[in-house]
């Protein structure tokens, strides 16, 4: 007689069928929320407020859990693949493998700009161009990667017109991963004196995934809060004038998702499908919650348990490239991007302009990791190019649409890369990977 399902694995299995469900509901209650206005005072305010407060609260979640669960991680990370022979190899491969994924998706994305020419249809408003509050330098990614203090907060005061002072505390998960590095490769050097604190660790790790798996169990509640606000609050008239833009942006993930990679597996003797098969549940959950690091415990048990990477190897590949490993954010966006502000406002760039946004997209997609979002990245292209910053409000009202396929896209690439690496370097388990499964249960059950 065949032994009962679990009760997690019931739910797990359904767990596609929920977010799908979820974003469905999620695009009606928004579309109702903008048939009866979502503007304060009108007949949807209520229920666009409640959609926009479900989404923030689930977010909020998620960034909640982040430092804990970025440091612990990484500093199981070092511990982890220092037990590896060619410790040292698999890393600087990695990061080779890191650059050449992101230099072929910014030039797909410099080729589409060039190609489509956003910037040259589009019946945006220029008065819609303004500079962003939050926006990146060079300065500030050299400076940022030096901590300011042990656990990487920032105090931000913030004066409202009514002269009331507001303080809020923000996280650098930029600086958490150099302060995690730092912490990890210490424990190890001290040798005996730094077990127990590996072994707390450790076991502070598992709780941060059992409490953030908590989290993940709510995301069709989020789904609907998140997909609902977007819908409610910009509806079709912004996306129908920056068509070509976003055309053009989920035209170049498609083709690094669904040509690129599938590629790169097939010419290192991998099987697309089995690989899209066990990695689903992570792009899934990277697409509704446009959190690389957010999904960082369900990409890293689907590497392990669905691809067959090493979890020794998984533990420190899949957390770095959480952080640093953004296809979607650091390449293919702010390419096209910055060749929309320039078709937009008339300037010319030249062959030396290509290779700054090739730079900064290869060497500079780390910025990323200081804030939420791709702004950082994007404003840092423009300033490097000497692009008006005004261009970046152009496109922040459709932020969050293009936000869902870039962040599925780098969560497939921060899949990906351990994979390649460990089928390389003969350490993949190539049963696992070629194992028959159910793509919604696989990973899921191993991250909670």
């Amino acid at each position: 007689m065949a032994a009962a399902q679990p009760k997690s694995s019931r739910f797990i299995s359904g767990f596609g069928v929920q977010v799908l469900v979820a974003m469905a509901l999620g695009l009606g209650l928004g579309l109702l929320a903008r048939q009866l206005g979502p503007a304060e005072g009108q007949g949807g305010y209520a229920l666009a407020e409640t959609l926009h407060q479900v989404g923030a609260i689930f977010i909020q979640l998620l960034r909640t859990l982040v430092p804990p669960l970025v440091f612990t991680a990484i500093v199981a990370s070092i511990a982890n693949i220092a037990q590896l022979q060619n410790a040292a190899r698999l890393v600087w491969r990695t990061l080779f493998w890191f650059a050449v994924t992101a230099l072929i998706a910014v030039l797909i994305g410099i080729a589409l700009g060039l190609i489509l020419q956003p910037g040259l249809h589009t019946t945006v408003e220029a008065a819609a161009a303004k500079a962003p509050k939050t926006h990146g330098s060079w300065l500030d990614f050299l400076t940022g990667l030096v901590p300011v203090n042990v656990l990487g907060l920032a105090a931000t005061t913030k004066i409202s017109d009514a002269g009331v002072a507001t303080t809020s505390l923000s996280f650098n998960v930029l600086q958490i991963v150099v302060i995690s590095l730092v912490t990890g490769v210490a424990a190890l050097k001290v040798g005996e004196a730094g077990e127990a604190f590996l072994k707390f660790n450790a076991s502070a790790l598992a709780i941060v995934r059992k409490v953030l798996w908590w989290v993940i169990r709510l995301t069709p509640i989020g789904t609907i809060g998140l997909f609902g606000n977007a819908v409610a609050q910009y509806g079709w008239t912004t996306l129908g004038q920056l068509g070509a833009f976003t055309g053009a942006i989920y035209i170049g993930l498609g083709l690094v998702l669904l040509v690129v990679y599938p590629t790169i597996l097939a010419l290192n003797g991998l099987n697309p499908i089995k690989f899209f098969q066990g990695a689903w549940p992570a792009i899934q959950l990277g697409f509704v919650s446009r959190s690389s690091v957010g999904t960082l415990p369900v990409t890293e048990a689907v590497t392990e348990t669905s691809l067959g990477v090493p979890r020794a190897y998984a533990a420190f590949a899949v957390p770095l490239g959480s952080t640093t490993k953004m296809d979607g954010c650091a390449a293919i966006y702010p390419a096209i991007s910055a060749i929309f502000v320039a078709q937009f406002f008339g300037v010319h760039l030249a062959l030396s302009d290509y290779f700054l946004i090739v730079f900064v997209s290869v060497i500079g997609s780390a910025a990323t990791a200081g804030l939420t979002g791709a702004t950082v990245m994007l404003t840092l292209t423009l300033s490097t190019l000497g692009l008006p910053l005004e261009g970046a409000g152009l496109l922040l009202a459709i932020d969050p649409i293009l936000d869902m396929g870039r962040t599925a896209v780098n969560v497939a690439g921060q899949a990906l890369v351990p994979t390649i690496v460990s089928k390389r370097e003969g350490i993949l388990d190539l049963e696992v990977y070629n194992a028959a499964r159910v793509p919604a249960e696989a990973g899921l059950i191993a991250a909670e």
